[in-house]
């Protein structure tokens, strides 16, 4: 009885449960339609302000402006077929250094490359270039041109990277910037410094030999620019200019090379200052000792000695400011010489000296006098001053021919004449006859010398001078 209770219970809410669970399904469908029905009618007013508002338009990447993902940029245009043509042109800023001892220079360029990828051709209403910075040189291929016997190089990047990148609609390529490169000078110091350098920057691929790239100048001539007030402390810009040639490598094969060339002409006046000048003073210096009385031993020496170390230290500053090279210079050749006259002054005055010496002992062998009238102190002062002098007329400069019998005639006239006192007697007789003491005191070589030594150095001027100008 229980269980047919139960039955007709269920069997009457049956049709209920059934009625309400499609109420409530078709409820959800009627707001999921709504929802939907909102979106699109919400999306549909979106676009309709975004036409409306013409201003707002949507900006596209360069990427896909230029197909740069449509594209393998690892290769280079053209890739299996002809080589292609890259025109370079650069615009020097300034020659910053000149390096004798590290052989070598350092310039600041605007180094411009110009070529065609049809891959960058995008569409243009107007016709108009886009020009970028340098993010997207990594991402596109750029000719890789090095600089030959560089040493040091690095682009600018105050305040960002000196990069510009301009594409034209039909792909043509412009790329610039803007190096400081550091390379080497073969120099040639033999007519140092009254030389003229020839240096060069050597610009070349370094991947892609001439059967994959032609490197050339893009406007001949004139693709070498540079600026007017471009000056050097210690030289003179000659001329600036542009040529190419071909370069092989045993590996790789052949290459194309542009060169940028200058030739630098020093200035002489500085050197003419600093070394030559110098030198010719110390030179004429070591000559005033010719004019100086042979007895004055130590006023002669040490004149010599003075001259010849300082002509040591001009060598030695100049050669400390040049490369150590194993052949002559011209400034060496000069300085050379001059030390060489400053020594030979030195050497003369040896000479002079050791022949004073072996005369005056000969003189004193033919007088035949008396061995306890010189002692060993007398011998020693007259080889100094030629004669033997008393207290009282000591050192009284008289002519080198007979020293001793004008000083014993001096001693019997002041015997005489016992008025003048010995500090007068020396005036009167130095007096006027300056001249014909120092003339006649002096030994034949000085004589000759005072001739011979400025002769010849002034005849070596005329042809190192004629020679290396």
């Amino acid at each position: 009885m229980v269980l047919v209770m139960k039955l007709l219970f269920l069997t009457c809410l049956w049709p209920t449960a059934v009625l309400h669970s499609s109420h409530s399904q078709h409820h959800r469908l009627h707001r999921r339609h709504q929802m939907s029905f909102s979106r699109k009618h919400n999306s549909k007013r979106e676009i309709k302000m975004r036409k409306l508002d013409s201003t707002k338009v949507r900006p596209l990447k360069s990427e896909q402006l230029l197909h740069i993902e449509d594209h393998d940029f690892a290769l280079r245009p053209g890739f299996g077929g002809s080589p292609i043509p890259v025109g370079i042109d650069v615009q020097v800023e300034s020659i910053d250094s000149i390096s004798e001892v590290d052989m070598d220079f350092t310039m600041t360029l605007y180094l411009r490359h110009y070529w065609k990828d049809e891959r960058l051709s995008f569409r243009s209403n107007k016709n108009k270039s886009m020009t970028f910075d340098g993010r997207l040189i990594k991402k596109i291929w750029v000719p890789d041109v090095f600089f030959v016997h560089s040493k040091r190089s690095f682009i600018h990047d105050t305040t960002v990277e000196n990069i510009m990148l301009r594409v034209y609609p039909d792909g043509n390529v412009l790329f610039s910037l803007r190096i400081t490169v550091s390379a080497m000078c073969f120099m040639d110091f033999s007519r140092f410094p009254l030389d003229t350098q020839n240096c060069s920057l050597e610009l070349e691929s370094y991947a892609y030999n001439e059967d994959d790239l032609m490197l050339y100048w893009k406007h001949g001539n004139k693709s070498l620019s540079t600026d007017e007030h471009i000056s050097l402390s210690q030289f003179f810009i000659e001329e600036f200019s542009a040529s190419s040639g071909l370069a092989f490598y045993s590996s790789t094969g052949w290459y194309n090379r542009l060169f940028i060339n200058f030739a630098l002409r020093r200035h002489i006046f500085f050197f003419v200052l600093q070394s030559y000048f110098p030198a010719m003073l110390m030179v004429m210096l070591s000559w005033v000792s010719f004019w100086i009385d042979r007895r004055a031993v130590p006023a002669r020496v040490s004149l010599g000695i003075t001259t010849v170390l300082t002509m040591s230290t001009i060598m030695t500053g100049v050669s400390a400011s040049m490369p150590q090279v194993s052949y002559i210079k011209a400034v060496d050749v000069y300085l050379w010489i001059s030390f060489l006259f400053v020594f030979l002054s030195v050497i003369e005055y040896a000479a002079v000296n050791y022949l004073t010496t072996i005369e005056e002992r000969k003189q004193l062998k033919k007088r035949g006098k008396a061995s306890g009238m010189y002692s060993m102190d007398a011998v020693q002062a007259m080889a100094f001053d030629g004669c033997f002098h008393d207290t009282d007329v000591d050192m009284d400069l008289t002519p080198f021919p007979d020293p001793c019998e004008e000083n014993e005639t001096r001693a019997s006239q002041t015997n005489i004449s016992n008025a003048d006192t010995p500090r007068l007697k020396r005036k009167r007789s130095l007096k006027g006859n300056v001249g014909r003491i120092i003339l006649q005191n002096n030994h034949v070589i000085d004589t000759y010398s005072r001739i011979i030594f400025p002769s010849v150095y002034i005849v070596f001027n005329f042809f190192y001078w004629g020679l290396y100008i």
